[in-house]
């Protein structure tokens, strides 16, 4: 075991003696007895006196520790103890910023109380504020009033959260009985769940389905019910959850090679744009009077059409020549419903 770690053993060790009401004012020796019995066996001398000098030294300076323990000599005594009744380095020092940080995130945590994957956190949530002695209902509505996050009446599928981490987590398959918008019946897969995603406020799962042999995404809201097995899967060969979407937006899965997207904005779109990048891939190639070209390294997709739309006049596709006409297409498309 290293070093370091033998020090912070002897540190509880010593903050124990400190708190035996049974036993006050230990002295050097008694300290130097307690670690030495209790890290290498009774009458055990591997532990010097200048080493318990050097932790008590440490306990109450070392600003990486941040114990700031109150330990004083007691020469009446003759011994040692904490000037402050009750210490103890399991307890939680904090000075006000310490506390007003905890406040403004448990104010921030609050907000996501109604998604099931984070309710099971609640109560750990509420005993951090217990134990600083927080007034949690005042605190967190004021904080409340001061930040507010983006919120969605969508709630329906987010209960499978839970369930689909865990078989995620577990490596188990699951039967899944799934409605698509495009469908009026109930479809059955049995899936290998691989990752789980939020877009736009909606929950996604992308699944390993071996009777295709192929990964495909479902949305938590389309899912009727989820049927758990014991059977246990291996992940597919070559998927990685951290580059699995690296050539894409939203959901849309980014398979073979991706297409150099060139995208010329008006002068404020490119500000919003520029602070604010579509993708990690983003680049800005030159500004100009007629604009600012950025290029993305991006799979088209419905999500990029989307967002290109979204901009209507303010933007226009350069490269490729295929996306440029699926917009013009598009945006045709669209004319024809005010005609």
């Amino acid at each position: 075991m290293p070093a370091n770690k033998y020090a912070l053993l002897r540190y509880r060790i010593i903050d124990r003696c400190l708190t035996n009401k049974g036993k006050s004012f230990p002295s050097r020796e008694d300290l130097r007895e307690a670690c030495a019995d209790a890290l290498y066996g009774s009458g055990a001398d591997q532990i010097s006196l200048s080493t318990i000098d050097k932790d008590i030294w440490a306990m109450k300076n070392e600003s990486e520790l941040g114990y700031y323990a109150p330990i004083e000599y007691n020469r009446t005594h003759k011994g040692y103890f904490y000037t402050e009744e009750n210490y103890s380095i399991n307890e939680l020092n904090l000075v006000d910023e310490d506390i007003e940080a905890i406040r403004f995130a448990a104010a921030i945590l609050n907000q996501f109380r109604h998604v099931p994957l984070l309710s099971q956190y609640e109560s750990a949530v509420d005993k951090i504020i217990q134990r600083v002695n927080l007034n949690s209902s005042i605190e967190e509505e004021k904080h409340k009033a001061l930040i507010q996050f983006e919120t969605s009446t969508v709630s329906q599928g987010n209960e499978f959260l839970g369930p689909l981490l865990e078989a995620a987590k577990s490596k188990t398959a699951c039967t899944l009985f799934y409605q698509s918008f495009k469908e009026n019946e109930v479809k059955q897969y049995t899936i290998h769940p691989l990752l789980l995603k939020e877009y736009l406020n909606r929950w996604y799962l992308v699944a390993f389905v071996p009777e295709r042999e192929k990964i495909l995404t479902f949305g938590l809201e389309r899912i009727v019910s989820i049927e758990s097995s014991k059977t246990k899967f291996t992940v597919p060969k070559g998927f990685s959850p951290e580059t699995f979407f690296k050539y894409s937006m939203g959901i849309s899965e980014s398979t073979g090679k991706p297409e150099k997207i060139e995208l010329r904005f008006s002068t404020v779109a490119a500000k919003l744009v520029e602070t604010q990048p579509l993708h990690s891939s983003q680049k800005k190639l030159k500004e100009s009077r007629e604009g600012t070209v950025f290029q993305f390294e991006l799979h088209p997709c419905q999500e990029l059409y989307n967002f290109i739309l979204s901009y209507g006049n303010e933007v226009e596709v350069l490269k490729p020549s295929s996306l440029r006409k699926e917009i013009l297409s598009r945006l045709d498309l669209a004319m024809k419903n005010y005609k």
